[in-house]
C-alpha cells in the first residue's frame, strides 16, 4: 500500500513544471531542516567546517541557500526520472567543455566521468548518454519500487548501470576496455578496503580509490562532470573539464582538491547533508589526514 502511494505521488510530481517543483523543494528543504535535528546538525557542521563563509552573516545566508538547494535536489528527481528523455535534456541551457569529450573519444581509451554531489548530478549521465555509451556505478535501493523507478529513470538512451559491488566494478573495467565511458560519484563514501583517509575541506574523509585505479589501469581520460542548477526552474548548465592525475601521489587527495574547487564556486549546491565524514564499518578512524 505504501509503495502504491509513493508511486502515485511520484507520477503527480513528475507532471508538474520544474519551476513549481523547485518551489516545493525549497519549502520541503526548510521543513526537513526544522523537523530533523540530525539532518540539521550534519548540514550545519559540514558546511561550517568547510570554512567557505567569510563571516557569520555570510554563513547564515549560505546555510539558508543550502537548505533550499537540498530540497530542490530531492523534489526534482521525479521530473528528471519521469519525464521523457528529450524534455529532460532540453533543460540543459549550456554545455561547456564538450570538446574534451570529443578529444577523449579520439584517443579511444575510454572516459572516466567524475561527478560530485553538487547541483543536479542526475542529469549529467542522461545528457552524455544521448551521444555515447556510458556505464554508471550506483548503489541499489532496498525499496523495490524505488529501485525500479530509479533504474528506469537513469537507464535511458545509452546509459547503463553497474551495481556498487565486485560484479559492477568488472562491468566498469569492461566498458573502459571497449573504449567507452563510465561515471562515478567520487565523493561517495566507499566500503572497508576501498578507500583511504585524505583531506576534504581540511577534514579527513574516507575517499574511494576505485576511480584512480580505473583511470591508471585503462589509460582513460578523466573528466569532471557537473551540472549547475539555475534559478526559478530555468534548467541547468553543464560543464566538463579535464583532470590530470599524478599517479605517483595520492589520487584521492588530488580528486578531493578538484572537487573542492568546483564546490567553492557555488557552495550552496553541494549536498552538505550527506554524511561525507562517516567512518565505514570495519574502517579504523584516522589519526591525521594524509598529505601528498
Amino acid at each position: 500500500m505504501t509503495s502504491f502511494f509513493f508511486k502515485i505521488i511520484f507520477r503527480l510530481l513528475a507532471s508538474l513544471p520544474l519551476s513549481w517543483l523547485h518551489g516545493l523543494g525549497a519549502l520541503l528543504g526548510h521543513l526537513t531542516f526544522a523537523m530533523s535535528k540530525q539532518y540539521a546538525a550534519r548540514t550545519q557542521e559540514n558546511l561550517r567546517q568547510a570554512h567557505l563563509a567569510a563571516d557569520e552573516t555570510h554563513y547564515a545566508t549560505l546555510l539558508n541557500q543550502t537548505i533550499t538547494e537540498a530540497g530542490k535536489s530531492i523534489v526534482e528527481l521525479p521530473w528528471i526520472w519521469g519525464r521523457p528523455l528529450g524534455q529532460v535534456c532540453a533543460k540543459v541551457q549550456s554545455c561547456e567543455g564538450w570538446k574534451y569529450i570529443e578529444a577523449a573519444q579520439a584517443c579511444g581509451k575510454g572516459i572516466v566521468f567524475l561527478t560530485p554531489h553538487w547541483g543536479c548530478f542526475e542529469i549529467t549521465s542522461l545528457y552524455v548518454g544521448q551521444h555515447l555509451p556510458v556505464t554508471c556505478l550506483y548503489r541499489s535501493s532496498k525499496q523495490g519500487w524505488l529501485e525500479k523507478v530509479m533504474r528506469s529513470g537513469r537507464e535511458r538512451g545509452l546509459v547503463r548501470l553497474a551495481t556498487a559491488d565486485v560484479s559492477g566494478v568488472r562491468t566498469l573495467y569492461k566498458a573502459l576496455k571497449r573504449g567507452e565511458a563510465i561515471g562515478l560519484l567520487p565523493d561517495q563514501v566507499p566500503s572497508q578496503g576501498e578507500g583511504e583517509w585524505v583531506n576534504f575541506f581540511a577534514r579527513p574523509a574516507y575517499t574511494m580509490t576505485l576511480s584512480g585505479r580505473l583511470a591508471q589501469t585503462s589509460g582513460a581520460t578523466v573528466l569532471l562532470a557537473y551540472a549547475e542548477r539555475l534559478p526559478h526552474g530555468a534548467g541547468y548548465n553543464l560543464s566538463f573539464e579535464p583532470l590530470s592525475l599524478d599517479f605517483s601521489k595520492s589520487v584521492p587527495l588530488q580528486i578531493n582538491a578538484a572537487l573542492e574547487r568546483v564546490i567553492a564556486n557555488s557552495p550552496a549546491q553541494y549536498l552538505w547533508s550527506y554524511n561525507r565524514y562517516k567512518i565505514p564499518r570495519g574502517v579504523m578512524p584516522p589519526d591525521t589526514a594524509k598529505e601528498p
